[in-house]
């Protein structure tokens, strides 16, 4: 069973209306003993750092996700869900969940980007793992963010994203898989590497 986690971070019905276009075997939960007990989990999302830390801890699931993190089992981090994986993000400086070494970071001020970055860019694979299998490198998926993960080593990066600068988009270290954009509103591709992710 899959379990993707309620923590009051909004865009769980699209991630829903995703999995069930894919037939996938899936609850969705805030119960840190369901969380553990998953065979894989989705952590999805949108908003602010210090508000989804804030959600998970209150619910104890920060701790449900270290414990599944440790067990071995994969996990996948979407949009905020990528950030809160990373030790600390600058947005109100807030200490993240630490599974990856490295910092969250807001775009800088250049004369015409817009913050939030918002729409459609490519992802450029930089290196094949069994999330990106079967998917061109260049594809576009959709993107709302406006922070970043700073990865400190890049042996985490998977994808990266041009935008004024050039930014990493997907990481994966061990069991841990996370995109900062949301293959679940990214068409043909994003359901490509939910499928990945569900066959895993």
């Amino acid at each position: 069973m899959i379990v993707v986690v309620d923590y009051k971070a909004g865009n769980l019905k699209s991630v829903e209306t995703a999995m069930q276009y894919l037939g996938a075997d899936f609850t969705i939960t805030d119960r840190p003993e369901e969380v553990v007990k998953a065979d894989k989990l989705i952590v999805p999302g949108v908003g602010e750092a210090r508000a989804a830390m804030e959600n998970l801890k209150s619910r104890g699931l920060d701790s449900a996700l270290e414990d599944f993190f440790d067990s071995g089992k994969f996990l996948l981090g979407i949009c905020i869900g990528i950030q809160l994986f990373f030790e600390r993000s600058e947005e109100r400086d807030t200490e993240c969940l630490g599974f990856l070494k490295g910092k969250v970071v807001r775009f800088p001020e250049m004369e015409g980007l817009k913050v939030p970055h918002m729409g459609w860019n490519q992802v450029e694979i930089v290196r094949d793992t069994h999330l990106t299998r079967g998917i061109e490198s260049g594809s576009s998926f959709y993107f709302v963010h406006s922070y970043y993960p700073l990865p400190e080593d890049e042996k985490y990066i998977i994808g990266e994203t041009d935008y004024g600068i050039r930014f990493t988009s997907a990481v994966q270290w061990e069991n841990l898989f996370a995109v900062q954009f949301h293959p679940e509103k990214s068409g043909r591709s994003g359901l490509k590497l939910l499928s990945n992710f569900v066959s895993m």
